[in-house]
């Protein structure tokens, strides 16, 4: 692969360098998710609207994030570099796909889920990491960010 072709993946798969935070790069890779998903808020979309433009981003993000987080991880030199956060950009997004009003309790629930269902990585997110390169890197995090939206879905559903 060329350099800077290489350079490219490597700067996709860090989050446009937020990988490289020196303290909690994968909370600060989450937290371009969340700014991600309240910019498109502010777009004319409706409430179905809005659930389909988060998901199209969340899967173009993903396909990306499968080409450049298995590159990512070549050049790192090992699997699942904690620098690679592109991968908590579509799980953080996921949570909030169908929710397009928020209130910031609901905003922090559901960041606080995502990022501990991620760490901790309840079946099958745990079968997931362990597929090829970005695959696996890509994948433990959509399911972490699936079970974070049925939660929070769950729980605003109780609360309301």
């Amino acid at each position: 692969m060329t350099e800077g072709r290489r350079g490219a993946a490597v700067w996709l798969a860090t989050g446009l360098g937020a990988g490289y935070f020196p303290v909690a790069p994968g909370t600060v890779g989450s937290l371009e998710g969340v700014g991600v998903v309240l910019l498109m808020n502010y777009l004319p979309f409706g409430r179905l609207g809005h659930s389909l433009a988060v998901g199209a981003i969340a899967g173009a993000i993903f396909a990306v994030g499968v080409w450049s987080a298995g590159r990512a991880e070549v050049h790192f030199g090992r699997k699942d570099p904690e620098r690679v956060v592109i991968d908590e950009v579509v799980g953080q997004m996921l949570t909030f796909v169908a929710r397009p009003e928020f209130r910031w309790p609901w905003l922090v629930a559901g960041f606080a889920m995502f990022r501990l269902l991620d760490i901790l990585k309840p079946f099958p997110a745990d079968c997931a990491e362990k597929l090829p390169r970005g695959w696996g890197i890509m994948t433990d995090d959509v399911v972490a960010g699936i079970y974070s939206f049925l939660a929070l879905s769950l729980w605003q559903w109780i609360c309301a």
